[in-house]
């Protein structure tokens, strides 16, 4: 697990909001704080949606967040800052694939079960967090460092400036 103090916040906090750049992951879980909390459960409710929504998201335990970030951004948008917000972003099934499969680390899609990147907003701090969830207990870490690795690849090809913790 790598922290990153995200040091441009308005960048970061467009890019997030208003731009396609988190689309592809899943929004697992979601906490903002202003006038009043919100907290967000990211698990799909099946059942409110019709035969061709669903296909749309089959596959998926948790919403993908492009569905989400239009409704994340009229929570936050106005004239105060949150005064704290934290989103869990998990890798879609496919893209956890990719990346496993491209880590070269000797780990499989049955050995992991989640691929986080938590974004934490407290006391006037952004950072940025990674995250590995293992199906069994591993002394090996190879895994987390090639995430930790890729995810600072993903925010510096993005121009997200960022100082390691």
């Amino acid at each position: 697990m790598k922290a990153f103090l995200l040091t441009e916040q308005k960048q970061f906090m467009n890019q997030l909001l208003r731009s396609e750049l988190f689309d592809h992951f899943l929004i697992s879980e979601a906490t903002i704080q202003g006038a009043i909390s919100y907290t967000i459960d990211g698990h799909i409710n099946r059942a409110f949606y019709d035969s061709d929504e669903l296909e749309t998201i089959a596959g998926f335990e948790y919403l993908p967040f492009a569905q989400f970030r239009p409704v994340c951004f009229e929570l936050i948008k106005g004239k105060h800052t949150p005064l704290y917000m934290k989103f869990i972003f998990l890798l879609s099934p496919e893209n956890a694939k990719n990346v496993i499969t491209s880590s070269q680390t000797g780990f499989t899609c049955e050995d992991i079960s989640a691929i986080f990147m938590n974004v934490t907003f407290k006391d006037e701090r952004l950072i940025l967090t990674t995250g590995v969830s293992y199906r069994t207990f591993t002394p090996d870490h190879s895994f987390d460092e090639a995430w930790d690795k890729l995810t600072a690849r993903f925010l510096s090809k993005n121009g997200i400036l960022f100082d390691i913790l």
